[in-house]
């Protein structure tokens, strides 16, 4: 039986005929070799050496002793770009190691597997399906692949808030450009000192309209801190869902990359349409990647952009919605070892110890006269991301200063800026209070 295939031979497009067994001699489906499936304790057989040294990951010295971070500063903008644990570093070099020797036959013998595998990793972890779950090169990838996809008409609209990063922004900006619809901002808070979740659920569901057919939330703001209730949220769209057509219901669609790799959730539980994260930030995923996830009842609602090459029999929506093209293909394999890496700490103590760290920084901050925090205390209401700013100075200067004591901070790219914070696994509590202790020293 003939059936077609991409071709890989740099050709820019087209398609060639080939019957099943030279295919299965270019791709070396049939053939023994490539990258053996491997995993933290493993090398993979292409890539030479032994086992690497064990890691006790029962314990977060053993987790920090993952990351090659540099000793003399402290880090608190891992939210910006993750550092490579172990793990993922060894994936990347066996990878890239493969490339180099022989770049044709080590793409053609691995690419399906590997991908296949991130998928099940991912799926894993979120409690999803691998069909559900597109392959991107970060947020903003996802983001503009589910607004620019979304079937909407034009007297229709696309409701976000005026608190979303300029990636969901501009997104919708453009979709709603092409399509007609019209697209409106409401107001979340006035005063982050009086947020409470059901203030929030209130204000979202008391936006939602007859015409709205995209709903557009950032799960936790990196311009605050501030998380949504999002799953309370969905159980009140689904009640205004279920007096609507198929065609009229609102689609819930999350920003969610900065509650990956620090809440613990199961996303069909959470209740929305789409999730859009990137993985090179909490989840500790190599640069350049990052994921789309749609609930089946949704899948219809949102069509590809970007041809794929994932000719997968099976691989569903999530195949058809990764886009083709030659990338970084040793960092897209490599972010299945980031999945569960997750896995082994555990997400539950994942979601612990980062709420835990970020309480410590949130109280040392809050008895600092000199300091104002931003970011809500109650943990319902925060993730891991701490915002706050120093009487009498410009956070850029604060951030500067940090530097000086060899404290990371980052400030946040909105108005009003705000100095930022974001501890990671990779911090200890010791650090907290050397940060603490340099922001006193602002005063």
């Amino acid at each position: 039986m003939e059936q077609p295939i991409p071709i890989l031979s740099g050709m820019k497009s087209g398609t060639m005929r080939m019957r099943r067994r030279e295919m299965l001699a270019l791709t070396g489906l049939g053939l023994v070799g490539g990258l053996a499936h491997f995993s933290n304790s493993q090398e993979p057989a292409t890539g030479g050496g032994g086992p690497e040294t064990a890691t006790d990951l029962s314990s977060w010295e053993g987790v920090r002793a993952l990351f090659p971070l540099s000793p003399e500063y402290a880090h608190f903008a891992g939210m910006l770009l993750a550092s490579h644990p172990r793990p993922v570093r060894e994936a990347l070099e066996a990878h890239r190691r493969g490339l180099d020797d022989n770049p044709t036959l080590y793409l053609l013998r691995n690419n399906r597997r590997l991908e296949d595998e991130v998928r099940r990793a991912a799926a894993d972890y979120l409690g999803a399906r691998p069909q559900e779950i597109a392959l991107t090169d970060s947020t903003t990838m996802g983001l503009g692949l589910v607004y620019n996809g979304v079937r909407i008409r034009s007297d229709q609209e696309i409701l976000t808030t005026q608190h979303d990063y300029y990636s969901t922004r501009m997104s919708l900006r453009y979709k709603a450009a092409r399509s007609g619809a019209s697209l409106r901002k409401l107001t979340l808070f006035e005063n982050l000192d009086s947020v409470t979740e059901d203030g929030l659920v209130e204000a979202v569901l008391d936006a939602v309209r007859r015409q709205t057919r995209v709903l557009a939330l950032t799960w936790v703001h990196s311009s605050t801190g501030l998380k949504l209730p999002i799953r309370r949220i969905s159980e009140g769209l689904a009640r205004i869902n279920a007096r609507r057509s198929e065609e009229d219901r609102v689609l819930l669609c999350v920003d969610g990359v900065h509650a990956l790799g620090v809440e613990d959730f199961e996303v069909e539980g959470l209740g929305c349409d789409f999730l859009i994260a990137g993985t090179h930030k909490w989840l500790f995923g190599p640069r350049g990647t990052g994921i789309i996830w749609g609930h089946p009842r949704a899948h219809a609602a949102v069509e590809p952009t970007i041809p794929t090459f994932t000719f997968v029999r099976g691989a569903g929506w999530g195949g058809n919605m990764t886009p083709g093209g030659f990338h970084s293909f040793e960092h897209r394999w490599a972010l299945a070892q980031a999945f569960e890496l997750h896995q082994r700490i555990g997400k539950a103590r994942v979601t612990q110890r980062l709420h835990a760290l970020g309480r410590q920084l949130k109280e040392g901050l809050a008895a600092m006269s000199h300091v104002r925090l931003h970011t809500p205390m109650d943990e319902n209401l925060s993730a891991a991301i701490v915002c706050f700013d120093v009487a009498g100075m410009r956070p850029r200067q604060a951030v500067a200063r940090l530097l000086d004591r060899g404290i990371i901070a980052s400030r946040t790219p909105y108005r009003p800026s705000l100095v930022r914070f974001s501890p990671g696994l990779f911090n200890t509590p010791e650090e907290i209070e050397r940060a603490l202790e340099a922001v006193r020293a602002l005063g």
